[in-house]
Order: C-alpha cells, then structure tokens, then sequence
C-alpha cells in the first residue's frame, strides 16, 4: 500500500529542488568565480595577505549576522579544536596560494589546476583515511594528473613557478576537505561556517597589519568587502544547494566555474585562454566526471548489497 500523497513529495516537485539546488550551485561558483577576479585585481595594488586577510574578516562578519550568533553561542563548541585549527590553516594555505598565484596566472589557468581538488582529495583518502579506491579510479587521477601537466607545461617554458604555488593551493583544498569531511560527522555546521574564516582570520591578522597599505580609493575599499561578501554567500549557497539536492547530482555542475573564469577573465583582463589551458581544463574535468560516476555507482552497488541483506534477514526471521 503507498503512503498518502501528501506525506510524499510528487516526482515533479523533487525534479523542482533539484532544479533549483543546481541554480544555487551554478551561482557559487561564479560567486567564487568574482571573488577570484576581485584578488586578482586588488593583488596588483594591494599585498595579498592584505586582500585575503579582509576576505576571511568579512566572512566572519558576515556569518555572526547571518546566524545571529549572540543567540546562542554553544554552536561554536568543538570536541576537536585541533582538528579545527588544522583545517582553518589549510584554508588559509589555499586562499594565500591561489590569491597569490592569480597575480601572475589567468582565471582560467588557476581554476583548471584547481579542478584537480576532487581528484587529490580521492587519492588522499585511502592512506589518510582508509577510503582507498579501485584501480579504474586510480587510472583516472592518473589522466586527469596529465590534464594538469598540460596546463602548467613545466620545463616547456609554461607557466612556470606561479604554476607550483597554485598546485600548493590544491593541496592545501585537498587536506581542507578531508579534514571537513571528518569534523561535518560530529560539528555543529554553523561552527563549521565561523570556524572556517575565525582561524585563518586571525592567523592572518599581525602578518596582513605587518604589510598593511591605505587603498587611496573608494573603489578598493569596496572590493576589499566585497571578497568577504562573495566568499560567505557563495558558501552559503553551496550548503542551501546540498541540502536540497544529493553532491552526485550537483557536482558536476562544480565545473561550471570555468565558464565563469573565463568570461571574466576575458571581460576584465583582457586574458584568452591557451589552447594548452582548453585542453588540459577538459581532461582534468572528464577525468574529474568520470570519478564521480565511479563514486556514484560504487554507492549504489553497496546500497543494494545492503538491501538484499537486510531482506535475507528478515526472510529467515519469518521463515
């Protein structure tokens, strides 16, 4: 016997959220997509730790008010401070790594190396976190690792030493996700939100005041607060987008940022991407694809191994 329909949502309504998660998912990444073309602007003026300082500033600000934290603060009690600490630095390492290799790389360079985070994260689970893989998937970090060579091209007179301190903020992503995944299982997630901008924040704050200069215009300033604004709302509606819709449905649509990148690398620097960019950019994220349906379909097979042994179970109980 079905249930009620109105103790079910209607097929049409799920294909709805779903629509809409994808939306949400598309519009934080341009989100991320502006906050990279804003530090790329700033960085030509301004110190990059200045600029990254100011983006993790604004998060916090943002994110007291957003969820009115003097409400109510037992949601920033951790049982893992350390592990807090480890994975606000790790952050930190890919926000000053990326801001720092955008004075030198265009959008569309950084963001390609950048899509190779999902795969460093796969390889990195199995010794980290006793998540290994099957050989199919190796195979396809593997490819995707070459994707990677094609866009930095090192010793072929490529993008040379900007190229390694973007890799630097891969692997800094890699560790951050790791360490997210871990602490998402017992955290609360609005600290999760505070603690990802707290830590770098005031690890950063001697350094960024150390290197400190005045922008000389309203403009800068605002650019200056508006990393802080893209950075926490583009966050914000990555969690609004997976709480609607499953990550294998919206990852894919991670690579979007591409399009981003490259429109605004276009519109504001001037900068078109390499035929080396292009075509590194599109093995990395077929390789990156190809890693997800892998995950998905591993997922469901366990799943079904689940179910049939539950139901076995049960068969022999009433047996």
């Amino acid at each position: 016997m079905s249930p009620p329909p109105s103790t079910a949502p209607s097929s049409s309504s799920s294909a709805a959220s779903h629509v809409s998660a994808i939306a949400l998912m598309i519009v934080a990444v341009g989100m991320f997509g502006f906050l990279d073309a804003i530090a790329k602007y700033l960085a030509q003026s301004l110190p990059v730790l200045q600029v990254a300082w100011m983006r993790f500033v604004m998060h916090i600000v943002l994110a007291a008010f957003v969820l009115r934290l003097w409400q109510d603060y037992s949601r920033l009690k951790t049982a893992r401070p350390w592990l807090q600490i480890g994975r606000g630095s790790m952050l930190l390492g890919t926000t000053v790594f990326n801001f720092w290799a955008l004075q030198y790389l265009q959008l569309a360079e950084t963001s390609s190396i950048m899509f190779a985070g999902p795969m460093l994260v796969a390889a990195l689970a199995g010794p980290l976190m006793g998540e290994w893989i099957g050989p199919r998937r190796w195979v396809a970090i593997a490819i995707g690792f070459i994707g990677v060579l094609i866009v930095t091209r090192p010793g072929l007179e490529g993008l040379g030493w900007p190229a390694l301190i973007s890799v630097a903020s891969v692997v800094s992503f890699a560790l951050y996700s790791l360490a997210t995944r871990v602490l998402a299982q017992t955290e609360n997630a609005d600290g999760l939100i505070v603690y990802t901008a707290l830590i770098p924040a005031i690890a950063l704050a001697v350094p960024a005041l150390s290197v400190w200069i005045w922008p000389t215009d309203w403009i800068s300033w605002a650019l200056m607060l508006a990393t802080g604004i893209f950075g926490g709302v583009g966050h914000w509606l990555l969690i609004k987008a997976h709480q609607t819709a499953p990550a294998s449905t919206l990852a894919p649509f991670m690579y979007t940022q591409i399009v981003w990148m490259v429109a605004l690398g276009w519109l504001l620097f001037a900068d078109i991407p390499t035929v080396w960019t292009v075509l590194g950019a599109s093995i990395i994220i077929g390789s990156g694809l190809y890693l997800l349906y892998r995950e998905e379909k591993v997922r469901r097979q366990a799943k079904q191994v689940h179910a049939s042994a539950a139901q076995d179970s049960t068969t022999e109980v009433l047996s």
